[in-house]
């Protein structure tokens, strides 16, 4: 019999810092406390060779359900589609105008947040309506 895994999901973007807390807010994920020894994240930051200073960061779950997701800055841009797609749970049980209705909420709050809607996908005889989103790295994924 096999087990259950744990996991992180790994970003690649541009600025990890700013995508990890984009992240934060989309999913109530918390920023871990900075290493050992420092009192800050930019304290920590510039100990590394200039190199290496904003290469990583990472949050979390602070109730340690979900997954830790990490972001590494990578040199070349998104070019196309991304290859892991995230469903933010939203409208989970809701139907029709209820789920519409929180649905759009959220995506308000997101799109303030830098967010950009892409486009809204309605219920139909096998699906309930989620609206497709890019994050601010232009990243999609979905409020469902």
């Amino acid at each position: 019999m096999s087990s259950v895994k744990q996991f992180q999901v790994t970003f690649d973007c541009a600025e990890p810092e700013r995508v990890a807390r984009f992240w934060c807010e989309v999913l109530g994920y918390v920023v871990p406390q900075p290493p050992e020894g420092f009192v800050t994240w930019d304290d920590f930051n510039r100990s590394l060779p200039a190199e290496e200073r904003g290469s990583w960061f990472a949050c979390s779950d602070s109730s340690g359900v979900g997954p830790r997701l990490y972001f590494q800055r990578v040199p070349e841009g998104k070019v196309v589609k991304n290859r892991v797609h995230l469903d933010v749970r939203v409208g989970t049980g809701l139907v029709g105008e209820e789920r519409l209705a929180t649905l759009e909420a959220e995506c308000t709050r997101l799109v303030a947040l830098g967010a950009v809607r892409v486009r809204l996908l309605t219920a139909d005889e096998d699906n309930e309506s989620c609206i497709v989103m890019q994050d601010i790295e232009g990243n999609e994924f979905c409020l469902d």
